[in-house]
């Protein structure tokens, strides 16, 4: 038999939630269908409901993921030794997971795309004529504003 702990206070906070969600989605409906309403109140309309349906869900998967870390929890002392633990039953046993794959220690070839070659020195840079107009022209223009400041 399964003993559940609920907290009263987690449950009154996700009811207060999901009741405001509601209230807010109902809120949102009456702003769309008002004379100034548009589509995004419609949109939100629709989203608060959502809103609540993922609080509600929320809480559940909680108490869910809680009880399974208790289940463990009880399992790792059973295997241990003797527990002072109520015995778990067979169909509250939880399946123990396959050990994941060794760490590989090195990248397969062919499995990364290619990267693309690392800039080279200025020095052993191939000719380029643009390229080289380019940089004449900046220095060119560079000077000449060395001039202008001058005057």
């Amino acid at each position: 038999m399964k003993r559940r702990r609920h907290r009263p206070a987690l449950i009154a906070f996700v009811v207060i939630a999901a009741a405001a969600f509601l209230a807010l989605g109902w809120w949102q409906w009456g702003r769309f269908e008002s004379t100034a309403g548009s589509a995004r109140n419609l949109g939100y309309a629709l989203q608060w409901p959502l809103f609540a349906v993922a609080a509600v869900w929320g809480y559940r998967r909680f108490v869910q993921l809680e009880d399974e870390a208790e289940l463990q929890d009880r399992l790792v002392a059973e295997a241990e030794g003797g527990t002072d633990l109520a015995p778990v039953a067979p169909e509250d046993r939880v399946v123990a997971r396959p050990a994941a794959p060794a760490a590989l220690t090195a990248i397969p070839e062919g499995f990364l795309p290619s990267r693309a070659a690392a800039p080279s020195d200025p020095d052993t840079a191939p000719d380029d004529p643009a390229h080289d107009e380019y940089n004449q022209l900046l220095a060119e223009l560079a000077g000449s504003e060395h001039i202008e400041e001058k005057k």
